[in-house]
């Protein structure tokens, strides 16, 4: 090589520090900082609140916040769903509330059992999915847009059967009369019974709920044919439909998921409460948005997934539980989980963006 070139190629590396000696090296602590920077924060958090708030690290407190989380969790897998297509559902909360207004009112006032309860709710979750779908989809009208018109929708339609009232065993109808129906056992079996893990009466029904249902979805959406073309269609819509993907029936597939999620968390809630609290489901929305967004920090994904929107549900769940043991005010935590929202997306995209570059 001629001094010439050796005076090149020493410009070329100055100009390049990803090929000075300890370059690759710096491109490889933030390819793990980005990869398992998240896990190792929620692990550390769990360690400081470990140590912080005795009796934090027992089983009843796990359980307690995976219970917490789990109605939250299953919502947000529902989002999770929308925002593979490329879209979003701001309507899971109304749905969800919907849902335990209309279980409620189909036990209390028209006498009905669990059964119809839960089919009826089911059968309201899926119309309303496809109701979002078919306005997006068809109506051409953005999703933000069709969701919230559906989310102050169900926010009146709930509220018409009993003039604004909640629901409750023995409540006064608003002809006068008095509502003779109750919450049957096993309905409220769904919110209340728990199963014997390691101790007695240990694991909530819903707990079991959202771990099948994350399993399921994440099985869906990353092992078949439908999750990774669904996959295809929120990356490039046109070249899915050039390649003879149902686009269309995909993103419409995705709200209808969406809100059935919804519909079975408002079902859980309503057999946790036994009763049809209208105002119960106030905080469902944002805090099912939080998790979604936070999954995609896990793994350093970058992209909505199934995995990490679990994951983001126990963290929000862990944080809460160990602020609330350690005596934090109350009015403080929307401000942390608003702060952890931004720093997780902030370290995913900026560091992955970096990186790819």
């Amino acid at each position: 090589m001629t001094n010439k070139e050796n005076a090149l190629a020493q410009k070329l590396t100055a100009a390049n520090p990803a090929e000075k000696p300890g370059g690759r090296q710096s491109g490889n602590v933030r390819a793990l900082a980005i990869r398992y920077g998240f896990l190792t924060l929620l692990l550390a958090l769990v360690l400081v609140f470990s140590i912080a708030a005795p009796g934090f690290g027992s089983p009843q407190s796990a359980v307690f916040i995976l219970q917490s989380v789990s109605i939250t969790g299953i919502l947000a897998l529902g989002v999770t769903a929308t925002l593979v297509v490329g879209g979003f559902d701001l309507s899971i909360g109304s749905v969800a509330t919907t849902a335990l207004m209309a279980s409620s009112y189909v036990m209390v006032v028209m006498g009905g059992n669990a059964f119809e309860a839960v089919a009826v709710c089911l059968v309201i979750g899926g119309l309303i999915g496809l109701i979002n779908g078919v306005l997006i989809v068809y109506g051409r009208v953005p999703d933000l847009l069709a969701t919230l018109g559906m989310m102050f929708l169900l926010l009146g339609l709930q509220r018409i059967p009993t003039e604004g009232r909640s629901i409750a065993t023995g409540m006064t109808l608003p002809d006068g009369s008095q509502a003779e129906g109750a919450f049957s056992a096993a309905f409220l079996a769904l919110g209340r019974h728990r199963f014997d893990f390691i101790l007695p009466n240990l694991v909530p029904v819903s707990v079991v709920v959202l771990i099948v249902l994350a399993i399921a979805i994440w099985l869906f959406l990353e092992f078949t044919r439908f999750g990774r073309m669904m996959y295809a269609v929120g990356s490039n819509e046109r070249a899915a439909a050039l390649a003879g993907a149902p686009v269309n029936g995909y993103k419409i597939l995705a709200y209808v998921i969406s809100a059935e999620f919804a519909s079975i968390g408002g079902i859980l809630l309503a057999a946790r409460l036994g009763r049809g609290d209208i105002a119960s489901g106030n905080n469902l929305l944002l805090d099912a948005v939080a998790a979604a967004l936070i999954g995609f920090a896990v793994l350093g994904a970058a992209k909505p997934n199934a995995f990490g929107t679990a994951i983001g549900a126990l963290f929000v769940g862990i944080l809460l539980q160990g602020l609330t043991m350690m005596n934090a005010p109350y009015y403080t935590q929307d401000f942390v989980k608003g702060a952890v929202l931004v720093i997780a997306l902030v370290f995913t995209f900026a560091l992955s963006t970096r990186h790819k570059h």
